[in-house]
């Protein structure tokens, strides 16, 4: 079997920092453990365009580029608090490259209506002896780790669960985002007769199953979707080819098996190979700048809502506000 090393799992982590708890650091990298199957349909022109979404400013009669566009909140019809890049900024958390683990709870008492989003944690350091170590004495005791990290300069609450030797980090809805069954109108239910629950509970066990069957978990509206395309490409029937250059979309549809990658770096030694390929890797991406360092140029330059901007809107914003400069 193939070996994962550092640099591979890096290229597909959406972020990396350390596990900390008491003494024991444990380095990890974050991998999505979900993918969307659903099919995208692209909105097009007549004539097989791809059409892109823009803001357009019903007063002026025209579209917004990203540098014009300001937030604020409704306190009432039509009027707005606005809300600057650097008071978000105020409040931003501070950027943190730790998952500080203060306390364990039953992994029973947590209701899954408090999980958002899986992700897997894999090990990055030069050995994987204290994941191991925590996995498993995490899932002896049954227990998840309760701690917030910082992505994205957004700060998270999670959950950090292990399962077969593998820890999973589930990011949690906070308290208030919860409904109780009162907030929709939902009260006590009616009490039932002991001849109607036991007729329920025979049809409950007239239909159960000793284990759950995965295929029924399977989307039949995408398959039907996905046959449809494949028989119309074949018959050539429907098909758009704009005249003019289309810029290209992002590479999707690339399946990648993560859990196949995060099997083999737990089972992975220290490798000095693999440690320098991860060097080489960090080297290469420090030729680019990262958005960060982009946004703190936007800030320096005083673009205005830099800070919804994708990084190639500030690349662009950035060399549109040097030329004008220039110009002047």
């Amino acid at each position: 079997m193939p070996t994962a090393d550092a640099a591979e799992i890096r290229s597909h982590a959406i972020w990396s920092g350390v596990i900390t708890f008491g003494l024991v650091s444990v380095p990890v990298a974050l991998l999505p453990a979900q993918r969307s199957s659903r099919i995208s349909l692209r909105m097009l022109a007549p004539d097989g365009t791809p059409l892109r979404r823009r803001y357009y400013c019903s007063k002026e009669e025209r579209a917004l580029n990203a540098e014009e566009i300001v937030r604020g909140y409704e306190i009432e019809k039509d009027r707005f608090v606005i809300i600057e890049d650097d008071e978000l900024e105020a409040l931003a958390p501070k950027r943190s490259k730790e998952i500080d683990l203060r306390r364990f709870v039953p992994l029973k008492q947590i209701d899954p209506a408090y999980f958002e989003r899986a992700y897997f944690l894999s090990p990055l350091g030069e050995t994987i002896k204290p994941y191991r170590l925590l996995a498993g004495a995490m899932e002896a005791s049954g227990r998840a780790g309760i701690a917030t990290f910082v992505m994205r300069g957004k700060e998270y609450l999670v959950a950090i669960i292990s399962e077969k030797g593998i820890l999973r980090a589930e990011t949690l809805r906070f308290a208030d985002e919860i409904r109780a069954p009162a907030d929709i109108g939902l009260g006590r239910p009616a009490s039932v007769s002991a001849k109607t629950l036991k007729m329920m509970t025979e049809e409950i066990r007239a239909g159960a199953a000793r284990d759950l069957d995965m295929q029924e978990l399977s989307d039949p509206y995408n398959r039907k979707l996905r046959l449809l395309i494949e028989e119309k490409r074949k018959r050539g029937e429907g098909i758009l080819m704009p005249a003019g250059p289309v810029e290209e979309a992002d590479e999707e549809g690339k399946v990648i098996d993560l859990m196949e990658i995060l099997k083999r770096s737990v089972g992975l030694k220290s490798d000095p190979k693999a440690r320098g390929g991860d060097a080489a890797s960090r080297t290469a991406d420090a030729d680019q700048p990262s958005r960060q360092a982009l946004y703190e140029q936007a800030k320096a330059l005083g673009i205005p809502g830099r800070s919804t901007m994708s990084k190639e809107a500030l690349a662009a914003a950035i060399e549109k506000k040097r030329q004008v400069r220039k110009r002047g």
